[in-house]
């Protein structure tokens, strides 16, 4: 999409710095080998990798940031969904506690709503077929979150730091369990945990050709308890061209799925149309 504890201040305006908007090139995506839909879902056939927009390198040879679309005639909104797992909270999900939300997902596809999953490795690792199904369904796109979910700079609200020299690591890593789950879906983007980055984070991660992909709209979703506050947070930030951070896991974010049943009709009302990030950087 933390270590739990820390997820909620994570979302209350966290961001390195500027973002920056060089015209778009194309790329393409990184591979993943095609596997079959999971149980008591009809995913769409595997595809060859599609090319999608990116960014031009930054000045002084920075990985490029995008935060929302500077300017758009036409109401469109993309909405994301973190799916945050960090490295070392096997033990609590083998314990029963789930960082994952299908009942999201399903209201998803029964509104018909186009979504970008911001996945780590290691939640793809941990629900691999969920993993494959979403990054099989043309609904989705599923972009790296990092593998570990640790901090790429310091300080990030307590999390642990990743070393610069392995940071492109990280994201590699990410990318070979999306492929290794089965996803098909997946794009050259990536979010910084816990919104945080410098200057030798975005000069680290430049050579592997990845967009930033930050936000303008917080929902506040992390361990919020009144879906209509996170709905009401989402519903009076949104303008055309927006980018929405909400969040795709049970434990932390319990009312997302409530919240969305309300965001997406109230939006559709107002004329917005949903779009991945792709769509949204290609515009």
């Amino acid at each position: 999409m933390s270590a739990l504890a820390l997820l909620g201040a994570v979302l209350v305006g966290c961001g390195g710095g500027a973002a920056e908007r060089p015209a778009p090139v194309a790329s393409r995506a990184p591979a993943a080998k095609a596997a079959p839909p999971a149980p008591g879902h009809q995913a769409a056939p595997a595809r060859p990798a599609r090319r999608v927009p990116t960014l031009a390198p930054a000045a002084g040879g920075l990985a490029p940031v995008y935060t929302h679309r500077a300017t758009s005639a036409e109401k469109v909104v993309a909405l994301t969904f973190d799916a945050d797992m960090t490295a070392d909270q096997g033990p609590r999900a083998a314990r029963g506690e789930r960082f994952d939300n299908p009942q999201l997902i399903a209201t998803l596809r029964r509104l018909k709503v186009d979504a970008t999953v911001f996945m780590t490795g290691r939640w793809a690792e941990e629900y691999p077929e969920q993993a494959r199904s979403i990054g099989t369904d043309p609904l989705f796109e599923i972009a790296n979150h990092s593998f570990s979910h640790y901090a790429f700079a310091a300080p990030c609200y307590g999390l642990p730091t990743v070393p610069r020299a392995d940071m492109a690591a990280d994201v590699q890593r990410a990318f070979d369990a999306f492929r290794d789950a089965g996803a098909v879906n997946v794009v050259p983007y990536f979010r910084f945990p816990g919104g945080c980055y410098d200057d030798d984070a975005r000069r680290a991660l430049a050579p592997s050709g990845v967009t930033a992909v930050q936000w303008d709209v917080v929902s506040g979703d992390a361990f919020a308890k009144d879906p209509d506050a996170v709905a009401d947070q989402v519903l009076a930030g949104v303008k055309p061209g927006s980018l929405v951070v909400l969040h795709c896991t049970r434990s932390a974010a319990p009312v997302t799925e409530q919240a969305v049943r309300r965001i997406v009709p109230e939006l559709r009302s107002r004329g917005f149309r949903f779009v991945k990030v792709s769509e949204l950087m290609s515009r």
